[in-house]
């Protein structure tokens, strides 16, 4: 075997070593806020299904999980929210099976479990709801996830209305925290980023 074809051969298998370690070092280009390593935000839940159950992350496990809080007489976010996120599971086809949607309400005085289980499904039936036990419980959640809430007063005492943070999270398959799904980015870019979060 020759110098120069001894060389050359090295000069290969040091270009594929190269691109291999690019490969497994590259970040995936996502549409929404990166927030992968981050130890600013809650890395789990501890909260109450429809039936009653608690459940949390690691009863999703080997799913992408969709986290965002809202409250069922939301007027406009929340609905138009779960509307964008329905319309993402469509464009990701037969992966959406591996994504869970969860809604969690921060009006849990009013968002009983049997309205929970009425409204939630109605956008998507794999779609779930979930509450906190007691106040202190969602207290908590909030602040781990910097979620800003706050009641305003509506005409009648139970005509209230909710200021709440409209963003959602997202959790890889393997739980970790990865991404915040600013608010009206459009269906594309959610779907865009779940697939990418699914790889």
């Amino acid at each position: 075997m020759s110098y120069f074809f001894r060389t050359y051969i090295h000069l290969l298998f040091i270009a594929w070593i190269t691109l291999a370690l690019v490969a497994c070092d590259s970040k995936p280009n996502f549409k929404n806020v990166d927030i992968t390593g981050s130890k600013a935000f809650g890395s789990n839940f501890s909260l109450l299904d429809v039936d009653g159950k608690t459940r949390t992350l690691a009863d999703f496990k080997d799913k992408a999980v969709v986290m965002f809080f809202g409250y069922t007489h939301c007027p406009d976010v929340c609905p138009s929210t779960l509307i964008e996120m329905q319309e993402a599971m469509t464009l990701l086809g037969p992966q959406a099976a591996k994504v869970q949607v969860i809604f969690i309400t921060l009006d849990p005085e009013r968002d009983t479990p049997e309205l929970l289980r009425q409204y939630v499904p109605a956008f998507n039936p794999s779609f779930i709801g979930l509450r906190a036990a007691n106040e202190n419980d969602l207290n908590q959640l909030t602040k781990d996830f910097k979620i800003y809430y706050k009641r305003v007063p509506g005409l009648s005492p139970n005509a209230y209305t909710i200021d709440h943070t409209a963003g959602s999270y997202v959790f890889d398959p393997k739980g970790q925290l990865r991404l915040y799904i600013k608010h009206g980015q459009g269906p594309e870019a959610l779907a865009h980023d779940l697939k990418a979060v699914l790889q």
